[in-house]
């Protein structure tokens, strides 16, 4: 019975796939197959390109709360070399969505910790709330995601 029920399954399949080509031309039906296949490969680099903006959003968020707390610790060499991997891992976030306006957004913040690091790195004491206000607009600039 099993079988029957298979073969009806399958014989009603191939008459309507038969019957779909016969009322569609082929030349049709291939456009369809690369329209679809390009909306889905479209989709799917935009979904790898927010993924990687977003990976980089967050590891250099982790590296600022790194350098906040190396700053807590007065160990001010730590905390540069953490900003700077934080501006690395912001540059990134940038170069994977280029074609996106939030990307000059980030310009202006890869900007400030970058002067924050440089002044760590001669040996200047930055204080501890400019860091909470790195981290804050990185912190809207992730839920604008």
């Amino acid at each position: 019975m099993l079988r029957f029920l298979g073969l009806v399954v399958f014989i009603g399949a191939a008459f309507g796939l038969g019957y779909y080509i016969g009322q569609r031309p082929i030349s049709e039906l291939k456009k369809t197959v690369r329209d679809m296949s390009r909306d889905v490969l479209d989709t799917t680099l935009g979904i790898e390109r927010n993924l990687r903006q977003r990976q980089g959003l967050v590891d250099a968020k982790s590296r600022l709360v790194q350098a906040k707390s190396d700053l807590l610790d007065r160990n001010f060499g730590n905390a540069a070399k953490e900003l700077a991997e934080a501006v690395d891992h912001l540059e990134k976030a940038s170069s994977a969505d280029r074609d996106s306006g939030r990307v000059s957004s980030i310009k202006p913040l890869v900007a400030r910790v970058r002067e924050t690091q440089l002044e760590l790195a001669v040996g200047k004491a930055v204080p501890r709330t400019r860091l909470d206000e790195i981290q804050k607009d990185l912190d809207r600039f992730m839920a604008r995601q």
